[in-house]
């Protein structure tokens, strides 16, 4: 693993960390590689029930890609094209998780550091906190499964307003746009992420994962091409062992004890 993206497992919470502090933690090539190979095999890990994606300190999510390789990595349209690739990758991977995924912003969260927040499930951030996606400013287009996310976030007008603008948009104006979750004081943000995963590590993995797959459906296309799908996991989940540990759990008024099968 490259000491550029760190991994640490705790209390059943992955928190992968953009570390490259001395340049706002901005994404490499190899870095979006990287991310998207460690959010696979997270998904894959029974031992983890929710990923939090941060940058190392606290000055930074990420300023976004590395602009700096660009005179390399994405030069021409064969080369953007294997570049993009990669990035959609990453985004694909990290919107695929089957576990809970939490973009967890300190400071500045740019351009492509932005779309990584967008494909993560929730979006907690610190007072201070920039966003902005100034693809306006470099002559980029951005992609549709991004762009489509954003919509689905703040509405076309605001998604409008952030792409033809490429301004940066402050921490309480993404609160009341509806593209942050959560918005708390730097000292707290946190303590008040991990509190709220430890809650959900707590629920039945099969809950959780069914209400990701429904709600990911419903945005696709109504939920017209999985509805056979989730009708199964539905019926399914009355045969698990969780439904028995949950409704077990309620009657003899104990905790459950979850084990998402």
């Amino acid at each position: 693993m490259s000491d550029l993206i760190r991994v640490e497992v705790k209390d059943a919470i992955a928190t992968v960390v953009f570390n490259r502090p001395e340049m706002r933690n901005a994404i490499s090539l190899a870095m979006w590689q990287e991310i998207a190979r460690v959010t696979e095999a997270l998904g894959k890990d029974p031992g983890v029930r929710a990923v939090v994606y941060r940058g190392a300190g606290t000055e930074a999510f990420a300023s976004g890609a590395d602009i700096s390789e660009f005179k390399e990595v994405r030069k021409d349209i064969a080369t953007a094209q294997a570049y993009n690739k990669e990035t959609e990758a990453t985004y694909l991977a990290i919107r695929q998780c089957p576990k809970p995924t939490v973009a967890m912003i300190f400071g500045f969260c740019m351009g492509g550091a932005m779309a990584i927040a967008m494909a993560c499930d929730l979006r907690f951030a610190a007072a201070g906190a920039k966003f902005g996606i100034p693809a306006a400013r470099l002559g980029i287009i951005y992609g549709l499964g991004s762009v489509r996310q954003l919509v689905d976030l703040v509405g076309p007008s605001y998604a409008k307003d952030i792409l033809f603008s490429g301004r940066t948009v402050e921490a309480q104006e993404a609160l009341q746009i509806g593209f942050i979750n959560r918005l708390l004081p730097p000292a707290e943000l946190e303590a008040y992420t991990y509190e709220y995963l430890k809650k959900v590590a707590e629920n039945a993995p099969l809950s959780v994962r069914g209400a990701k797959i429904t709600i990911e459906a419903i945005l696709e296309d109504g939920g017209v091409r999985q509805k056979e799908r989730i009708r199964q996991l539905a019926l399914e989940a009355f045969e698990s062992q969780d439904y028995k540990e949950g409704t077990g759990a309620f009657l003899e008024k104990r905790p459950p004890r979850f084990e998402g099968r």
